[in-house]
C-alpha cells in the first residue's frame, strides 16, 4: 500500500479555527438567549409557572411588538437615553478635572483621601429623599443621582492613573524645564488614559441603573416610570417587554463603551492584542 509523505523540511500549516473568538463567544451568548426563550415559553405552558406572573416569550414578545408602535414609548425611551447621557457627561467631565487636579498635587490628595473614602461608599438611593424633597419627580432628580453615582467610578479611576505615572519620566520632564500643561499632556494624560476608559466603561453601566432606578422609584418620565405603571396597573406582558428594552440598551450601552475603549485605546497593548 502506497504511502504519501511530505517533502523534507516543510512544515504543515497550523489548522485554522472554524470560528474566530469573538465569533464564538457571540454565537455562544446567542445561543444561551435561545435557550432563555425557549424556558420562558416552556413553562407556562407545561403549567409550571403562572403565566399572570410569567407570560410566555410570545406573549412578551407581542407586548414588545405593541410598544414599538406608540409614540409614547419613544418618547419615554428618549427620556432615558437623554438623562443617562447628560448625566454620564457630566460625571465624566467633573470626574476627569478633579482626578487630574486632586492626583497632580500630594498635598490636596492627601487632604481630600478622607473625604472620597467617607463619600463614596455613600449609595445613591440613600439620596432619594432628599432630591426628591428638592426637585420631586422632575429629571433633575435622576440627573443628581447619576452625577453622584458616576462620578465616583470616573475620580477614583482617574486617580489612580496619575499616580500610576512613573516618577522617573515626570521628574525627566521636570528636568527638561517642560511646563505644567506640557507635562500634564506628555506624560501624565497618555498614562492615565486606560484608567480613564475604565471608569467611563464603569460609569455608563452605573448611569443606566442609576437613571432607571430614579424613574422607577421616584416617577422621573422615561422607560423606568413605565416599568412601574405597567406593574402596578396588571400589564404583566408589557412589564416583561419593558424589562427587556432596558436590557436590551444596558448591553447597547456595553457594546458602546467597548468600541469606545478600542477606538481610544487603540495603541496600547493590551488592545493591540485583542485586535486581529
Amino acid at each position: 500500500m502506497a504511502t504519501t509523505t511530505a517533502p523534507a523540511g516543510a512544515v504543515a500549516s497550523p489548522r485554522r479555527p472554524v470560528l474566530s473568538g469573538r465569533t464564538r463567544d457571540v454565537a455562544l451568548g446567542g445561543l444561551g438567549l435561545l435557550c432563555v426563550v425557549v424556558v420562558l415559553q416552556i413553562l407556562p405552558a407545561l403549567g409550571v409557572a403562572d403565566p399572570t406572573y410569567l407570560p410566555s416569550s410570545t406573549d412578551i414578545g407581542a407586548a414588545l411588538g405593541r410598544l414599538v408602535t406608540e409614540p409614547e414609548f419613544w418618547t419615554a425611551f428618549g427620556q432615558t437615553l437623554r438623562g443617562w447621557a447628560i448625566g454620564l457627561a457630566v460625571a465624566m467631565a467633573a470626574g476627569v478635572a478633579a482626578g487630574v487636579l486632586i492626583g497632580s498635587v500630594p498635598l490636596l490628595r492627601a487632604l481630600t483621601a478622607s473625604t472620597v473614602e467617607f463619600l463614596r461608599p455613600i449609595p445613591s438611593v440613600a439620596l432619594i429623599p432628599l432630591v426628591v424633597l428638592v426637585y420631586g419627580s422632575q429629571p433633575q432628580s435622576a440627573l443628581i443621582l447619576v452625577v453622584y453615582a458616576s462620578f465616583w467610578q470616573v475620580l477614583v479611576q482617574v486617580l489612580y492613573g496619575v499616580a500610576d505615572v512613573d516618577p522617573v519620566v515626570r521628574d525627566t520632564a521636570r528636568s527638561y524645564r517642560f511646563s505644567r500643561l506640557t507635562v500634564l499632556r506628555q506624560v501624565v494624560w497618555p498614562t492615565a488614559l486606560p484608567y480613564v476608559v475604565t471608569g467611563f466603561r464603569l460609569a455608563a453601566a452605573v448611569a443606566l441603573i442609576l437613571e432607571i432606578t430614579a424613574e422607577l422609584v421616584i416617577g422621573v418620565p422615561g422607560l423606568g416610570q413605565r416599568i412601574g405603571v405597567s406593574q402596578s396597573s396588571g400589564a404583566v406582558a408589557t412589564t416583561y417587554a419593558l424589562v427587556v428594552v432596558v436590557g436590551v440598551i444596558g448591553v447597547a450601552v456595553n457594546v458602546l463603551a467597548r468600541q469606545v475603549e478600542r477606538r481610544v485605546l487603540r495603541w496600547h497593548p493590551s488592545i493591540r492584542r485583542e485586535l486581529p
